[in-house]
């Protein structure tokens, strides 16, 4: 009280206005858990203040600060000894661009110290089939074998799009105080420098180049911390339960594989599948995502249907022509020496083909164990 009552301003208001002014509600209790109904049933760990943040940390509050970088100075005054994340530019087929940011080890600790205790403590949401333990894309397109027909969608640039006041006020729903939410989202988000684009592939599209280099720069999750895949399931809980009720309303099934969404259906689905499209942009973009609207496909009985690389037409499988080049690459290996068929440079070819295999034999064993033999 005692800094009011020397303030110049407070004084001569209070002169002013005594008579109108009064203590609305004293503040004097530490701030608690206030976390949403749902929430108050996980088993959280409770950090009510910034020091019991740092502590469960193990960190000094200076360096807590330093790793959330709430101020963004990693991006407005680059040091690279000092970044907090390695970078790696990579140009898609497709023409986009792909930046990965790879946290340095002492950030990644701190990163799978909140994964392992926050974010795997919270249920995600059943369509989901991505980054979850004992489910896969093989889980993922299991729903939709044998349909009549089967919509897939792309999500656009989903890690970036989910940008950093998002994550922090998904800890605030946790129940979380708003300044430990702020610095648990700024140690999970990054905002990227311009230096690191120097390295990036000139050959690239200048257009597509310069909107990255926007679209990164802002607060967002990153491509390559142990926390991004969590966060970003939980995050879009809320579109995967909108979109799991509007298939239900058709009579579709809906799942989930990070950016990739698949909907099947009977005939009954097939005859409303192009409106119900459009409903379903719809939806996402209320959520905050976008959709590649180029790879949006609608594929019925007579063509391959086809989802996240397994067919579904009428029992899981891998396309054939990935299958066949797989099967001759082992073969060439055979007769020939295996350096010669690593034409994309694999440090650790035979790892490389053990793990594709590997692939094979668990959508399909007994074509997998075919190309052990």
């Amino acid at each position: 009280m005692q800094f009011l009552r020397d303030d110049p301003g407070f004084r001569k208001a209070w002169s002013k206005y005594f008579h109108e002014l009064s203590v609305a509600r004293w503040l004097t209790e530490p701030p608690q858990m206030q976390p949403v109904a749902v929430a108050a049933r996980w088993e959280l760990p409770a950090i009510e203040s910034v020091g019991v943040l740092a502590e469960w940390l193990g960190l000094k509050i200076g360096e807590l600060e330093w790793f959330a970088d709430l101020k963004a100075l990693g991006y407005k005054r680059p040091i690279p000894r000092l970044s907090h994340y390695h970078y790696r530019v990579l140009a898609k087929q497709s023409g986009n661009i792909r930046l990965i940011e790879a946290p340095k080890s002492r950030l990644k600790e701190l990163q799978r110290q909140i994964l392992s205790q926050i974010l795997e403590k919270i249920p995600p949401h059943p369509a989901a089939h991505g980054f979850l333990k004992g489910r896969s894309i093989k889980t993922f397109v299991a729903p939709h074998v044998g349909q009549y027909v089967v919509l897939r969608l792309d999500l656009r640039d989903y890690f970036p799009t989910l940008a950093g006041a998002r994550i922090q006020a998904f800890f605030r729903t946790l129940g979380y105080p708003e300044a430990v939410a702020d610095l648990l989202g700024g140690i999970c988000t990054n905002a990227v420098p311009r230096d690191a684009w120097k390295e990036s592939d000139w050959n690239m599209d200048p257009t597509r180049l310069r909107e990255a280099r926007v679209l990164y720069s802002r607060s967002h999750l990153p491509q390559g911390a142990p926390t991004s895949p969590a966060l970003a399931n939980l995050c879009s809980y809320r579109a995967d339960s909108r979109l799991a009720g509007l298939a239900r309303a058709v009579g579709a099934t809906f799942t989930r594989y990070a950016d990739d969404l698949a909907f099947s259906g009977s005939d009954a689905f097939e005859r409303r599948v192009e409106r119900f499209s459009t409903h379903v942009a719809a939806i996402l973009t209320e959520e905050g995502f976008g959709v590649n609207h180029r790879k949006t496909r609608i594929m019925r009985q007579g063509v391959r249907q086809h989802l996240a690389g397994l067919v579904a037409n009428q029992h899981l499988n891998i396309i054939r022509h990935d299958y066949d080049r797989l099967k001759a690459m082992l073969t060439n290996c055979v007769r020939h020496l295996p350096r010669g068929q690593n034409h994309a440079s694999h440090p650790q070819f035979r790892s490389h083909l053990e793990g594709r295999v590997a692939f094979v034999e668990m959508v399909n064993p007994a074509r997998g164990q075919r190309l052990r033999v």
